[in-house]
């Protein structure tokens, strides 16, 4: 599993797992049913605390990213329900339109970076 984890970053180390992880599935590098490391595994593979990967799993339980299966582990099962995410992702997107506005950043900018993302995703949906 390639993880990276920018340990000079101001961002919380479970919080870079849980993003590598929804970017991870989003670029089909972890596909649904797929079953991730062991909280221990990942661990010690990164070099960080067993409590971070499991506040990391915990957040991806969560929002419905990972199912935690007994004898599995943690498994990739996204199931989040899709009005719920376009009511979050609106409210995310809100926050970053104004501060793209304050930076004098116009529509079209935001379109183009918008879809340059998107392609890198495969643009399949």
């Amino acid at each position: 599993m390639i993880i990276e984890i920018d340990f000079n970053s101001d961002e919380a180390l479970y919080m870079q797992l849980r993003n590598q992880i929804i970017l991870g599935i989003a670029t089909s590098r972890f596909h649904v049913g797929e079953q991730l490391p062991s909280v221990r595994q990942l661990a010690e593979e990164i070099g960080i605390n067993m409590h971070t990967v499991n506040k990391a799993y915990t957040l991806l339980k969560q929002e419905g990213y990972v199912k935690v299966d007994r004898r599995r582990g943690a498994v990739i099962a996204i199931d989040v329900d899709r009005l719920e995410t376009l009511a979050q992702l609106q409210d995310e997107l809100r926050v970053i339109l104004a501060k793209s506005i304050c930076k004098n950043i116009s529509k079209e900018e935001v379109h183009a970076l918008i879809d340059e993302i998107y392609e890198d995703y495969g643009g399949h949906f």
